[in-house]
């Protein structure tokens, strides 16, 4: 409300300009108060290069923590197994690797081949031998060993081919049995037990042909 009742109401010049700076004084506070305003508008659209610069700084610093965050989350769920270099103490992954040694952990194989005979031979067996070298050589070759059964000294003579019986000699030259061969590949049956019983067993002579 202008409040025109302090002035002359006869002076109509006076009623005017009353008026007038009545008006003035209400509009000022609010242009001024609309200036402000713009103002501030001005400043959030348009914030100064250091307020820009801050902010920039903010974002940037906030996006770095997200990463930092996700990134650790990540490895917390992935384990790389595989080690570019070998470990110094010999363990990876927490078992222990024993240090590779140069010496040869393998045991050898045991030697399949029988220990030869130096014993003198019969003269029965001299004969038998004599026999062999003026008669064909047979396929496979015959051999002869010398083995310990059932307390005695026997020597075993090996067959040819076609079924025909190998031969047990006692160490006087005479014929025990015949340990296997023949149709069936068992012998005659009189001394199954041979091939379990048999020990130390040596080579005697074996054709050289």
């Amino acid at each position: 409300m202008l409040r025109l009742e302090q002035h002359a109401p006869n002076d109509g010049y006076s009623w005017i300009t009353a008026a007038a700076n009545e008006l003035q004084r209400g509009f000022v506070p609010w242009l001024e108060r609309a200036a402000a305003c713009r103002q501030l508008l001005v400043r959030a659209i348009f914030p100064p290069p250091t307020a820009r610069m801050r902010t920039s700084f903010l974002l940037t610093a906030g996006l770095a923590a997200a990463l930092f965050t996700t990134t650790t989350a990540c490895q917390r769920g992935v384990a790389l197994t595989t080690p570019t270099d070998p470990p110094q103490s010999g363990n990876a992954n927490g078992v222990s690797t024993p240090a590779p040694t140069s010496a040869n952990t393998i045991e050898p194989t045991p030697n399949s081949e029988p220990a030869f005979s130096t014993a003198k031979r019969p003269a029965w067996l001299e004969d038998k031998i004599k026999a062999h070298f003026e008669a064909k050589k047979a396929n496979p070759p015959i051999q002869v060993y010398s083995y310990q059964y059932k307390g005695a000294t026997v020597y075993y003579e090996t067959a040819g081919c076609c079924d025909q019986f190998s031969n047990l000699y006692a160490a006087d030259g005479k014929l025990l049995c015949h340990p296997d061969g023949g149709l069936t590949g068992k012998g005659d049956g009189q001394c199954t037990d041979f091939t379990k019983a048999r020990t130390e067993e040596q080579l005697v002579w074996k054709d050289p042909r």
